[in-house]
C-alpha cells in the first residue's frame, strides 16, 4: 500500500494533466449532443409513430372476441378459450364510410364461433303440413223423414239402428184417417175431371204434398177406392242412422220418423291452426291414413276451408271428399293427414333459414354481413316475418335479395354486441343494459322523470301478454309495459303526472285480466279465448302486527307456506295481509296459525310468549 502511495506522489502531474484534458473533452462532447441532429423524415416518422404504439398499447384495454367478459391492459391470451387478445375498439369499425355498430370479429374468432352465412334468395316457400281430423257424414247425403199427416204404425220394415235400405224400399206402414179423407177427394173429384179440372188437380196436389208418389196415386186411381194403409218409402241409399218410432206408435204431423245417410261418399275434416291458413288452398292435395287402417293411404283435394276460427280452439276446419264404396271410411274415425303446399298465391317470397332468425317475440333480427372488410363484420338489422316455411321463414321487409346473412353463430354475434354496448336483440337502441331492466324481448331505460312500478297481473299464455302489455301501454303516461308470464307481474314505466298505477289496473281488468286488488268482471273474463282463461284467484285480508321489513318478510314466508296460498303482501302501516288463494283452497284460519306459529299475533289468534320472546328486538311489537 506504501509503494502504491509513493508512486502516486512521483508521478502527480502527469495525473494532474490526464484529468485535465478528459474534462476538455467531455464539455465539447455534452455541447455537441445537445445540438438537434440532422435525421431523415422518415426515421421521425418511424420513431414517432414507435412511440405512439407503445402509449396505444399501454393505453388500449384488450379483450376476447368469444368472450367480451374478459378486459386487459395488455395483450395475450383469452384465460377461457386460450384466443389471441383483441383491442376492445377492434370490436367495433372506424373509418368515415363504416357504421358504428359494426360488429368486427377476427377471422379465428368467427372460426370458433362456427360462424357461417348465406345469400338471401327469392324463391316459392313450400311447407309440409301435418293436420288431424275426422271423418264426418256428407252433409248433403243425409235424408230426414218426418210424418207429413198423422197416424198410426202398422208395420216397421226398419228394425235396427244401422240397417242398410234402399232407395224406394219399404221403410214403415202408417194408418192415417187424414189420408183416408184425401184420398175420398181424390175419387170424387176424378168424375169432375173433365167439368172442373182444377178440382181435380188440386186434390191431387193435397196427396204430393204428404210424399205420395205419383205411382201410388195412380194406384188409388185404378182401385177406385182409397187404401187403408200407406207405406213409407226410402227416398235414398243407405243407412238408417236413426230410428225415432217403433210398432204400434201413434205419429203427429212432423214428428221425425227416421234418419238416412249414404255413406258412398264421405267427408274427412282436418283441424287447421292460424298460422297454417296462409299454405292452403283450394285444390291442394292431402294425404292421409286412418288410424283404423294403418298402412292404408288415401289421397283427395280441399273442397273447402272454413271462414271462420273457432274460439276456443283456434282453428278452422279444412274438408276433403272421399269416395267410400267399399265402407272403410267410417263416420268418426280419426285421420292422420299431410299436405304439401306453396304458400297462398304461389308468389315467389324472400326466405331464409330459421336459424338466421333471432325472435323476441316483439321483433325479429337478423345480422348481415358488411362486405368489403378484411374481417367478417355485421350489422343489426331488424325484419318482418312472414308465414313459417317448414325450415325457413318468409320476410316480408327488412332484407332484399342478394345481401349475405349470418345463418350460424347468429346467437353468439348478438351477445358480443350486446357486452359490447352495440344494437342487438336484447338492446335495440344501443348503449349497456340497465341492470334490473334485462326482460326478455324487452330493454329500456328508466328515463329522468319517470316512475317505476311493479304489480300482479293474472293471465295464461303469449296471448294474454301481449293483451296486457297492449292495454298497459295505451294508457296515456305509460312509456314501457312488460309483463312477466312466470312471475305473473307486470313492470311499467310512467309519468306520475299524467297516470298512476291503479289507473292502468282499471284498464287491465277491463280486457278480462286480474290486476293487483283488482278483479275483472265474470262475464269479461268468460269472453275471453279459452286458451286465456287463468286460474282465477280468491283473495282475502288478514290484520298481522308486526314492526319493520324484517317482520314482513316473516309474515309473507308463512303465509306462503300454506297450501293453495299463491301470493301474500303485508303492509307495515296498515298491518293489513294481502292473501291470494287457489280458487277453492281459502283456509285464512290456517293462514293465521301458521303466522302465529311465526311469533306474530293475529286479531284471532295470539302467539305464544315463547315463540315471541325469541323474536329479534326490532321485531318485538308489543308495548
Amino acid at each position: 500500500m506504501k509503494e502504491i502511495i509513493e508512486i502516486l506522489k512521483q508521478n502527480i502531474k502527469l495525473i494532474a494533466a490526464i484529468l485535465a484534458i478528459g474534462s476538455i473533452v467531455g464539455f465539447v462532447i455534452g455541447k455537441s449532443t445537445n445540438q438537434p441532429t440532422n435525421t431523415s423524415p422518415n426515421q421521425h416518422i418511424t420513431e414517432s409513430t414507435h412511440q405512439n404504439i407503445e402509449e396505444s398499447t399501454h393505453q388500449q384495454t384488450w379483450t376476447c372476441s368469444m368472450h367480451p367478459q374478459i378486459k386487459q391492459d395488455k395483450p395475450g391470451l383469452c384465460p377461457i378459450c386460450a384466443m389471441d387478445l383483441i383491442p376492445l375498439k377492434s370490436m367495433q369499425s372506424g373509418g368515415d364510410d363504416v357504421d358504428p355498430n359494426e360488429i368486427v370479429m377476427s377471422e379465428s374468432a368467427a372460426k370458433l364461433a362456427s360462424i357461417q352465412t348465406t345469400r338471401v334468395e327469392i324463391g316459392n316457400p313450400v311447407k309440409t303440413i301435418s293436420l288431424q281430423g275426422k271423418v264426418q257424414v256428407d252433409e248433403r247425403n243425409i235424408s230426414e223423414l218426418t210424418a207429413r199427416f198423422g197416424g198410426r204404425i202398422e208395420k216397421l220394415y226398419v228394425n235396427y239402428t244401422g240397417q242398410q235400405v234402399r232407395k224406394g224400399e219399404k221403410l214403415a206402414s202408417i194408418y192415417s184417417p187424414a189420408l183416408l179423407s184425401a184420398q175420398k177427394e181424390l175419387l170424387e173429384a176424378i168424375s169432375f175431371k173433365e167439368s172442373r179440372p182444377g178440382l181435380y188437380t188440386a186434390a191431387k196436389g193435397k196427396l204430393k204434398l204428404w210424399d205420395i208418389t205419383d205411382k201410388q196415386i195412380a194406384a188409388i186411381e185404378d182401385k177406385g177406392k182409397p187404401q187403408a194403409y200407406f207405406n213409407i218409402l226410402s227416398p235414398i241409399t243407405g243407412t238408417v242412422s236413426m230410428r225415432h218410432v217403433a210398432l204400434g206408435d201413434y205419429v203427429k204431423e212432423g214428428k221425425a220418423l227416421f234418419k238416412l245417410v249414404d255413406l258412398s261418399k264421405v267427408w274427412v275434416m282436418f283441424d287447421a291452426y292460424e298460422s297454417d291458413l296462409p299454405w292452403i288452398k283450394l285444390g291442394d292435395e292431402v294425404n292421409f291414413e286412418l288410424k283404423a287402417n294403418p298402412g292404408e293411404f288415401y289421397s283427395s283435394k280441399v273442397t273447402y276451408i272454413d271462414p271462420f276460427i273457432n274460439g276456443k280452439t283456434r282453428v278452422a276446419k279444412v274438408r276433403i271428399e272421399v269416395s267410400n264404396k267399399n265402407g272403410a271410411l267410417k263416420p268418426e274415425m280419426f285421420a292422420q293427414g299431410v299436405l304439401e303446399s306453396e304458400i297462398a298465391g304461389n308468389s315467389s317470397e324472400i326466405i331464409v333459414p330459421k336459424s338466421a332468425v333471432l325472435w323476441t317475440g316483439k321483433r325479429s333480427v337478423v345480422y348481415v354481413k358488411v362486405q368489403d372488410r378484411e374481417s367478417p363484420s355485421f350489422l343489426y338489422r331488424e325484419v318482418v316475418l312472414g308465414p313459417e316455411a317448414g325450415a325457413y321463414y318468409v320476410i316480408t321487409e327488412g332484407l332484399e335479395e342478394g345481401e349475405e346473412i349470418a345463418t350460424n353463430g347468429v346467437f353468439k354475434i348478438d351477445a358480443a354486441a350486446q357486452l359490447v354496448g352495440l344494437r342487438s336483440m336484447m338492446n335495440p337502441d344501443g348503449g349497456a343494459a340497465p341492470a334490473g331492466h334485462n326482460h326478455v324481448g324487452e330493454t329500456k331505460m328508466l328515463m329522468p322523470g319517470m316512475d317505476e312500478a311493479k304489480f300482479f297481473v293474472n293471465g295464461a299464455c303469449e296471448m294474454c301478454k301481449e293483451n296486457i302489455e297492449t292495454a298497459a301501454s295505451g294508457v296515456k303516461g305509460v312509456t314501457h309495459a312488460v309483463w312477466d308470464k312466470e312471475a305473473k307481474e307486470l313492470t311499467m314505466h310512467y309519468d306520475a303526472k299524467k297516470v298512476n298505477p291503479e289507473k292502468v289496473q282499471k284498464t287491465i281488468i277491463a280486457k278480462g285480466y286480474d290486476a293487483g286488488d283488482l278483479r275483472a268482471d265474470d262475464k269479461v273474463y268468460a269472453d275471453l279465448p279459452e286458451c286465456c282463461q287463468y286460474s282465477r284467484l280468491e283473495k282475502a285480508s288478514v290484520w298481522v302486527n308486526g314492526n319493520c321489513d324484517m317482520c314482513k318478510a316473516t309474515i309473507e314466508k308463512a303465509a306462503l307456506s300454506i297450501d293453495g296460498v299463491l301470493r301474500a303482501n303485508w303492509n307495515g302501516e296498515t298491518h293489513m295481509l294481502s292473501l291470494d288463494f287457489e280458487s277453492g283452497s281459502n283456509d285464512v284460519d290456517l293462514v293465521e296459525k301458521a303466522i302465529v306459529n311465526a311469533g306474530y299475533d293475529t286479531k284471532k289468534h295470539k302467539a305464544a310468549d315463547s315463540v315471541y320472546n325469541e323474536l329479534p328486538p326490532c321485531c318485538q311489537y308489543r308495548d
